[in-house]
């Protein structure tokens, strides 16, 4: 049985972005590979300097992110939507760490800044350029 693989068509995934904001912050850490892993990550990483790990937040001496999730099925194979997203994120000023996962992708912004970010999804959704087909 293959599995689903997304939508491809930018203007319909820009349509669809749906975006949900998770309502805990998360922190960011690196760790050695030989650490223990974390049980209760929601990612992990690993990278030749050590391991990337997202958490969800328990005390606030560390930078807060926001996760945001595109519940748009989007393609591991689709072409222009992150670049729309971090282009629109970036014209107001908000920093963006984006993973890709199988059914859909994952926005972190800075906990402060995440009612901005949602808004500029919402803008970006509803803006959309002329269907070319595909």
């Amino acid at each position: 049985m293959s599995m689903p693989t997304g939508e491809t068509s930018l203007p319909r995934l820009l349509a669809g972005l749906s975006p949900a904001l998770a309502p805990h912050p998360r922190v960011i850490r690196s760790q050695a590979h030989a650490a223990p892993l974390h049980s209760d990550a929601i990612m992990l990483f690993r990278e030749d300097e050590g391991m990337t790990v997202v958490l969800e937040a328990n005390d606030a001496d560390e930078p807060l992110w926001a996760q945001i999730t595109l519940r748009i099925h989007s393609s591991l194979d689709a072409v222009g939507m992150m670049a729309a997203i971090a282009t629109a994120l970036a014209a107001r000023d908000i920093p963006c760490n984006a993973v890709s996962a199988y059914f859909h992708d994952h926005l972190f912004v800075p906990w402060a800044q995440r009612h901005d970010a949602l808004d500029t999804l919402a803008a970006l959704s509803s803006v959309q350029p002329p269907d070319r087909g595909g």
